[in-house]
């Protein structure tokens, strides 16, 4: 199911923290699925990419490639799905690790779902900031 994109590059949306393009990728290819969550990091300039690999429900390889820009330009298949926060991809990244070892053994797809939309901010309202 497609979760709808968010493409906020205004500072105010997010009371002025400072947010960073995530981007996805889903590829199946005889039964498996390989999904990967990029972001995109200025300092140093460079793309983390989070790979998946699940095969029926069980995620079964977990792993994190770093890439130039220019390298991650030439990538097909990845898409804009939402800009999150350091701290909310910190976040990720924990969950992460704990499902990849929680999910050896079981199905997860749940969790992983639920650890994507981690990346998806929330509109704060003026007053909140």
């Amino acid at each position: 199911e497609d979760v709808p994109s968010q493409t906020f590059d205004n500072k105010d949306y997010f009371c002025g923290k400072e947010t960073f393009p995530v981007y996805e990728s889903i590829f199946t290819e005889e039964g498996e699925t390989i999904r990967k969550i990029a972001i995109e990091i200025e300092k140093p300039p460079q793309i983390e990419i989070h790979v998946w690999t699940i095969r029926k429900g069980i995620l079964h390889h977990l792993y994190v490639e770093k890439l130039s820009k220019r390298e991650f330009e030439g990538l097909p298949y990845f898409k804009l799905i939402t800009r999150t926060t350091l701290s909310q991809w910190k976040i990720f990244s924990e969950g992460e690790a704990q499902i990849s070892q929680m999910c050896e053994s079981r199905v997860c797809r749940t969790e992983l779902e639920d650890l994507v939309k981690v990346l998806y901010l929330e509109k704060s309202e003026k007053s909140h900031c």
